[in-house]
């Protein structure tokens, strides 16, 4: 009783149609309702799972309108359906329950127009929870996604159920019919489960070169390494990993692609991962900076953040928070601060950033002993600037001038 008279308060944001075309707006209301599902997930799994399938069916209706070109929205729904698979996939309820949310998402994934929820049914055998219903629906969608994968023409075309179709073979555990399906495809999107399915027969070697076959302008590289580096370290091969884990590891940010990767192989010195990183990204040295400092690996920060530009601000922050514990390492940051700044680079700078860059250079350099020192070094570097209308000159001068 409890459950049909539940109130979800997202619901009544999801309706068709309910956001124009700002995406922040639906951006924050489909993280509240992932919060909302997670919330009640605490006390009431099945309850929560009941919800998580309710906003599924409604959030691409709703979001339609929104402008998708920045990708935002995108990743929005993308993490959403991350986060709550799990949710359904672990609800304790019985096989006719689960089997309704099933078809309930089903229908719900082939109306999806934009499409938002697509990545739902690489889910699928997941979101059955046990190898007999996965099976049940791999026998249901089996026909038509073999006229969808088929070589020949006449029969080939879009299933919308293609990938829900592999991804239940593979939980169900039939491996061989997931292999033969797939023998004539080369869509690596598909192709994968066959990867996935020889690693589970235990034929790891033949999978690697499965998936090394794939690779063309049309595949992900950092998808065909992520799942090779994933067969590779389930055996235990961590350095035969290591070789993928540079593409399959990149991240939103460079300190996250570094942290990735150094997480995964603790193993690993940080400077080689360092080392390895910045190499496999030429002409972007100043962009490890972050990472570097994060792994205090001092030294090669400050080299990487002289070797191509970096961002300013980030160097005046370094400036700013170790003027006390690393001075010298602070000066350094400083400095090379208001070197690219002199040099042209740096986003929307103004006045201020110049001057807090060289105030907390300053402070650090009186804190190392070298205050007269690095006011020199200051002076030569605004000597030397030729950018525009030499800015870093003009609002610098009366500090700079002998006292």
């Amino acid at each position: 009783m409890r459950r049909a008279t539940h109130r979800w308060q997202f619901k009544a944001r999801f309706r068709r149609h309910s956001f124009g075309w700002k995406s922040q707006p639906a951006i924050k209301r489909v993280k509240e309702a992932v919060s909302e599902i997670k919330k009640v997930a605490r006390k009431d799994h099945a309850l929560a799972a009941e919800g998580a399938v309710q906003f599924l069916e409604r959030v691409s209706p709703a979001i339609e309108h929104v402008d998708s070109s920045s990708g935002t929205i995108g990743s929005a729904v993308h993490n959403a359906i991350e986060a709550l698979v799990p949710i359904i996939s672990k609800a304790p309820v019985d096989a006719t329950t689960r089997d309704g949310w099933l078809e309930r998402l089903f229908e719900a994934h082939a109306e999806d127009q934009m499409p938002y929820i697509e990545s739902l049914a690489d889910r699928w055998g997941e979101l059955c929870a046990t190898p007999e219903l996965a099976s049940s629906w791999a026998d249901r969608l089996l026909g038509i996604t073999r006229m969808a994968l088929s070589p020949d023409k006449d029969l080939r075309g879009h299933f919308h159920g293609t990938a829900a179709c592999l991804s239940a073979l593979y939980a169900a555990g039939r491996y061989d019919e997931l292999i033969q399906i797939l023998v004539p495809e080369s869509f690596w999107h598909y192709r994968r489960w066959a990867v996935r399915a020889l690693a589970a027969q235990g034929k790891k070697a033949e999978a690697i070169r499965t998936a090394e076959s794939c690779r063309s302008s049309w595949s992900s590289d950092q998808d065909i390494d992520g799942l090779c580096e994933e067969i590779l370290l389930s055996s235990g091969l961590a350095d035969e990993a290591y070789r993928y884990a540079l593409t399959a590891n990149r991240a939103n940010t460079y300190t996250a692609w570094f942290r990735a990767v150094a997480k995964k192989y603790p193993h690993k010195k940080a400077a080689e991962i360092l080392h390895d990183l910045v190499q496999e990204t030429p002409g972007a040295d100043g962009k490890w900076f972050a990472a570097a400092k994060d792994a205090e690996l001092f030294d090669e920060a400050i080299e990487l953040a002289n070797s191509t530009p970096c961002s300013p601000q980030t160097l005046t922050r370094a400036a700013r928070d170790y003027s006390a514990s690393r001075p010298t390492f602070a000066v350094d940051a400083g400095i090379a601060a208001l070197r690219w700044i002199a040099e042209g680079y740096g986003y929307e700078i103004t006045s201020t950033d110049v001057l807090s860059a060289y105030s907390h250079t300053m402070k650090a350099a009186e804190n190392a002993g070298r205050a007269d020192e690095t006011k020199q070094r200051v002076r030569e570097l605004v000597a030397a600037e030729t950018f525009g209308e030499r800015f870093v000159t003009k609002i610098l001068q009366r500090h700079l001038e002998p006292a």
